[in-house]
């Protein structure tokens, strides 16, 4: 398959663009979407956030208390900040709509690099399987993408009414929005719903399953989910011991560099700092002592790629 593919992205450049998974994890106790219309709203805004990141839906699925969504971007950074939009203008919605302002003060977004074929694979076939955590049938779930798939005859192309013909009026009362959205493609059904085929990258998911929808439905029937949620969702909020992380922090030089860690130049090394920062729950002094760096250097890095995060870095 072919994982890195180049795409117009929202911004209208034509690059580059490599899959990462993000979720958006609530608390176990609290539920996100309380009815339809959080649903809905949820949806829009994944779309709202994509745009405004400058990055491509493959795929999502929304349920009560999390969300997944697989996409295309350039950069890590810009999946990474496509998630956290996604959870400030989430919580905007449902402080407004339940005036409880600190729940989603504790929902934890991440994104992963689908670095891969059988991350790829896996990944999206896991996030479709999802519905089943909301007690329904993948193929009928209503807030995923599944039915844009491999379905000629829902490619959203002169179904629906077109959002960009939508008033401004329109566009805050059904998407929620003061974007301009003249520019989209996106189209809303009869239910004023998001047509999935409208604005998910149908072709990158069906290519990386040889465009074969029997080859795509074993691979979500045959999958391991919770190995899945474990590599997915678990590990990257999970701060491991040295050894463990060790082991993970291997596993990803490996699959990036064909290398040990141990064998890697520190020009590698200085190269995984942001990604491990991003994607793991670590330390500096975790960081510095796996990659053999010090933690001066570690703290440098950090506030050149990632700017002050985690309050002290240091």
């Amino acid at each position: 398959m072919r994982r890195c593919v180049f795409r117009k992205l929202p911004d209208g450049s034509a690059r580059s663009v490599q899959p990462f998974h993000v979720s958006m994890e609530g608390l176990e106790n609290a539920i996100l979407c309380r009815c339809d219309e959080d649903y809905d709203a949820m949806v829009k805004i994944l779309c709202i956030c994509a745009r405004r990141k400058n990055v491509i839906i493959i795929v999502y699925a929304v349920v009560s208390n999390h969300s997944h969504i697989a996409v295309l971007a350039a950069r890590q950074e810009d999946a990474h900040a496509f998630g956290q939009e996604c959870k400030r203008m989430y919580a905007m919605w449902f402080s407004r709509r339940y005036g409880e302002q600190r729940i989603m003060k504790k929902t934890d977004v991440k994104a992963i690099s689908l670095d891969s074929d059988w991350y790829v694979r896996n990944a999206l076939a896991y996030i479709l399987r999802n519905a089943l955590d909301n007690g329904c049938n993948v193929n009928e779930y209503p807030w995923s993408g599944y039915r844009a798939m491999f379905n000629p005859a829902s490619l959203g192309q002169g179904q629906g009414r077109p959002v960009a013909a939508l008033t401004k009026d329109e566009c805050r009362r059904l998407m929620h929005t003061g974007d301009s959205l003249k520019d989209v493609k996106w189209r809303l059904d009869a239910g004023s719903r998001l047509i999935p085929a409208s604005f998910c990258d149908c072709e990158y998911l069906e290519q990386a399953f040889e465009h074969d929808q029997s080859f795509f439905l074993k691979a979500i029937g045959g999958q391991n989910p919770a190995e899945m949620r474990s590599k997915l969702v678990e590990a990257p909020r999970t701060m491991l011991v040295d050894g463990e992380f060790h082991k993970s922090v291997n596993e990803v030089s490996l699959r990036w560099y064909q290398q040990e860690l141990a064998d890697l130049s520190i020009d590698r090394k200085i190269r995984l700092v942001p990604y491990l920062w991003r994607t793991r729950k670590t330390t500096v002094p975790q960081l510095a002592r796996t990659l053999g760096l010090r933690r001066q250097q570690i703290s440098d890095i950090l506030h050149i790629a990632c700017g002050k995060r985690r309050g002290r870095i240091s």
